[in-house]
């Protein structure tokens, strides 16, 4: 039932003040790790305040006095859009719309339970209380998505996926190649000050906002338009996005393999705008922490074999000249770095429920904007490319066929190679409650090779060919590579040339090195090139003489090896690319971790080059280690060069300021070994 809203001036309520019960609400909300400052709270559940009457007030009686709450959000609050929504007083709160109820007031405090609707727009809100319009501010409260809710969009039934996908801090971002997949520890940092309204703030910031303020607004309560707006956002080319994207020359910024975390990029945008440098697992990174700190469940997937489709035909087609350099804009990236977020999708049908893909790297535009996503994982798993948003594209980063051809002097086009299996491997996220890597490919595709894969490509007579060849006669080429390869060192990788046929073939022989970045993009050469004719077997000595100087902050070379009989127009190509090991970094503390007491790390790196190390340096981050800055360590002896196998060493202080187990973070740079990583677990006692 509905109180009587007939109240006379007698009964209204004199209030003092409001309590809003920040700690108490904030922690059955699952939002203490923000702070006690300001009362955030989920959509859906309730959350109670307490009025505070003064001394001679007229007191609150059940059934007789009632009063109505006023919410708004945004600049333009507006009853028709959901920014202001007025309710009075009820026997109870329900969990469909926005409601309160009082119980058992008593003396000068009344405590009101207020329960928000599960599809209210997210946002900082007003909350006024209004008797017979003599109106009092209550105060502010923010309102974001809730994973715990049945009714929201953005329910996760499993507790523990909550647990990792909304408030874990820390995580891991695989980088490398199928073959050696790499963890890098990355502090997402939601929970930090300030963080939450700079992530608000990037909402007021994206172009929708500032052209229709009232209609972004009330679009905010759904996760499929906030968080297509971040995909937009979080990179800079169409607006002032969080990040710039940049692949080769870094001056004038942070070079994106320096970054250990998401609030010192987001705290620099929000004092000065987009922030330099980032690539595909910074922007990545930066959406989760944007996400998790709304309320959407997000996850950092890492794509290996990730194909960039630039002209949607699902085909990767590689074409090389008769020397091997390639002349297509189609390229596959060692690895691709983006976000799943758990939503429904009314839009599409409840069977495209719960993983969307949204990727913040700019690569293509989509409805005029750098955006993609986000896309069903369900649509992309069966084929269902007219499923928005932007499938097509995703799909092709998984499931692409990948076709290599040479064009001969006389222009013609020759297929030499083809592969259904080279795209999309090893699809990795970090696992529920456990640092170890989560292989999620059988979520986007269905196995290699299987019919539903390929019915799913449309491409069965292809695959079928493809299959029936196998092992078929002729020439098979293959490169096979050395064990540990750490940077710095010399070392030989082998092409093993094998003839099925029983004649004798002669073909010329092309071996060589080159750099390379993550994206596929090829660096400088190394200076290496051999020809044989009729060898079996050939060794490529790479001396870091010669690939010391080219390769990137990535250590990564492409290995690429060629036939070519010219007579017969038989051409075989085999590439790998060689991911250098890094040096550790040791890590030891040299007293016990306690709360508000200074511990020193010291950290130690052996040099593995055959030359010094200039500029050296070691920073530090933790979320409840260190404070919202990283913190750099000094030299024992202040001395920041270090020579051939000797080692550096570096103490630093911190104070923890939370007990608990907490994830420390060291970066090492230099100007010849960039970006090296390394993390260690504290205990922190109280």
């Amino acid at each position: 039932m509905i109180f009587s809203q007939h109240t006379s001036k007698s009964e209204i309520l004199d209030i003092e003040h409001c309590d809003l019960n920040i700690k108490s609400n904030n922690s059955s909300h699952h939002t203490e790790r923000y702070g006690e400052e300001c009362l955030i709270v989920r959509r859906g559940d309730p959350f109670i305040i307490i009025l505070h009457l003064k001394p001679g007030s007229t007191e609150f009686k059940l059934g007789e006095t009632s009063f109505t709450l006023i919410v708004e959000t945004g600049p333009l609050p507006r009853k028709e859009s959901g920014t202001k929504v007025s309710f009075s007083l009820s026997d109870s709160t329900v969990d469909t719309e926005w409601s309160a109820s009082v119980n058992d007031p008593s003396g000068n405090t009344v405590s009101v339970s207020i329960s928000s609707s599960p599809n209210s727009p997210i946002g900082v809100y007003s909350l006024t209380l209004d008797q017979e319009g003599q109106k009092t501010s209550l105060g502010q409260f923010t309102l974001l998505f809730n994973a715990w809710c049945p009714k929201d969009a953005v329910y996760m039934r499993s507790e523990m996926k909550r647990q990792e996908y909304v408030l874990a801090q820390h995580g891991q971002i695989y980088r490398g190649t199928h073959k050696r997949i790499k963890g890098t520890p990355w502090n997402f940092g939601q929970f930090e000050a300030g963080i939450l309204d700079i992530c608000l703030k990037i909402l007021d910031e994206n172009p929708k906002f500032v052209s229709d303020a009232d209609k972004d607004c009330s679009a905010r309560r759904n996760p499929i338009y906030v968080s297509r707006v971040l995909s937009a956002m979080i990179n800079s080319n169409d607006d002032r996005g969080v990040l710039v994207g940049q692949w080769e020359e870094f001056s004038g910024g942070v070079h994106p393999g320096q970054w250990i975390g998401s609030g010192d990029i987001l705290r620099q945008w929000a004092e000065s705008g987009p922030v330099r440098y980032g690539q595909c697992w910074v922007f990545a990174a930066v959406a989760c922490t944007v996400s998790r700190a709304l309320g959407i469940p997000c996850r950092v997937v890492t794509n290996f074999g990730s194909a960039h489709d630039t002209d949607a035909n699902l085909v990767i087609e590689n074409l090389y000249d008769e020397n091997g350099e390639r002349i297509s804009e189609d390229s596959i990236w060692n690895f691709h770095v983006w976000v799943d977020s758990w939503m429904t999708r009314p839009d599409l049908g409840s069977e495209y429920d719960g993983w969307q893909t949204s990727d913040p790297t700019p690569q293509e535009t989509s409805d005029g904007v750098f955006c993609c996503g986000p896309a069903s994982l369900r649509a992309i798993k069966e084929g269902e490319l007219t499923k928005k948003y932007d499938s097509p594209f995703i799909f092709a980063e998984v499931n692409a066929d990948v076709v290599d051809m040479v064009r001969l002097s006389n222009g013609q086009f020759v297929k030499f190679r083809g592969s259904t299996k080279s795209v999309g491997r090893f699809i990795s996220t970090k696992a529920v409650g456990s640092d170890e890597r989560h292989d999620i490919t059988h979520q986007y595709k269905y196995p290699e090779g299987s019919k539903e894969e390929r019915q799913v490509y449309e491409k069965a007579q292809h695959h079928n060919k493809l299959q029936q060849r196998g092992e078929e006669p002729g020439l098979h080429l293959k490169i096979k590579l050395s064990d540990n390869m750490m940077v710095g060192s010399d070392f030989e990788v082998y092409a093993i040339l094998t003839n099925n046929d029983m004649e004798a073939k002669t073909c010329n022989f092309l071996f060589f090195a080159k750099a390379a970045n993550y994206n596929g993009k090829l660096g400088d050469s190394c200076d290496i090139c051999l020809r044989k004719s009729g060898e079996r077997q050939l060794s490529l000595k790479l001396d870091y003489d010669s690939y010391g100087t080219v390769i990137t902050s990535d250590r990564l070379i492409l290995v690429s090896a060629i036939t070519i009989d010219k007579q017969t127009v038989d051409y075989h190509k085999a590439e790998k690319t060689i991911v250098l090991d890094e040096p550790d970094i040791k890590i030891k503390l040299l007293e016990e971790a306690v709360v508000n007491q200074p511990v020193t790390a010291e950290l130690t790196l052996l040099n593995p080059l055959p030359e010094p190390l200039q500029d050296c340096s070691f920073t530090i981050e933790g979320v409840g280690l260190t404070s919202s800055k990283p913190i750099t360590a000094k030299y024992v002896n202040s001395i920041p060069t270090v020579g051939p196998k000797q080692e550096a060493k570096a103490t630093v202080e911190f104070s923890p300021s939370s007990v608990g187990t907490c994830v420390l973070l060291v970066n090492f740079d230099s100007n010849k070994l960039r970006n090296i990583k390394s993390l260690v677990n504290v205990v922190v006692k109280d």
